[in-house]
């Protein structure tokens, strides 16, 4: 079953790259292309697509507004920053936004195929330059105490397979539990750690010293 993919970008130069990539790849589909922020969120409700391809300065809404419009109203859409800017505030409000990736346009055409598979499967990806500035600046100086007391021992060990990259259905087959057991306790982890996004707690994990 092929992944089904919206490209968000107002620039016809990207957007035919992404069609003619998408074209050449097999078990990708596109299913629109849009060059507006509120036409993606159009498309990402109505079509349900598995991935938004999503560039930030768009006319009508922003990306980053339209990403936080989409993980409100489909949330099963995962959503794919492609974009030009890489400094740490970008990064950060299309994580809290929440973005499951982040890549940089003038990426290769494989790691930009690798990262749409990516975040279709619940993974947080980040582009090469990115991911070591994403993780430096969510890092909190931490105590010598467990990381997120606040969090159950099954939530804790949830997280970490997160942070180690794993998607709901690995976890749940490592763990032996149901797939609705391990999004419940998803879901409890993000409103105890008060984070918008997997992305956001993956960076969040991370720098506190899980799933590495």
């Amino acid at each position: 079953m092929s992944l089904r993919i919206v490209v968000a970008d107002d620039h016809t130069v990207v957007q035919e790259g992404l069609r003619a990539l998408l074209s050449a790849v097999d078990g990708y589909e596109l299913v629109d292309v849009v060059g507006t922020g509120r036409d993606a969120v159009r498309a990402a409700v109505t079509l349900r697509p598995d991935v938004v391809v999503m560039d930030i300065q768009m006319p009508e809404m922003t990306g980053i507004e339209a990403t936080r419009e989409i993980a409100r109203a489909a949330p099963e859409v995962a959503v794919l920053m492609l974009t030009m800017f890489e400094d740490d505030e970008s990064v950060f409000a299309a994580m809290r936004a929440g973005a499951l990736g982040y890549v940089l346009k003038g990426a290769a055409p494989a790691d930009m195929i690798r990262a749409i598979a990516s975040v279709a499967a619940g993974e947080a990806i980040f582009g090469s330059g990115v991911a070591r500035r994403a993780l430096a600046y969510l890092s909190r100086p931490r105590s010598d105490a467990a990381a997120f007391p606040e969090l159950t021992a099954r939530e804790r060990e949830v997280l970490g397979l997160i942070a180690g990259g794993l998607a709901n259905a690995a976890i749940a087959a490592r763990l032996g539990l149901a797939p609705n057991t391990v999004s419940n306790h998803i879901s409890n982890i993000f409103a105890k750690l008060q984070v918008a996004s997997r992305a956001e707690a993956i960076v969040k994990a991370r720098s506190a010293g899980l799933g590495g």
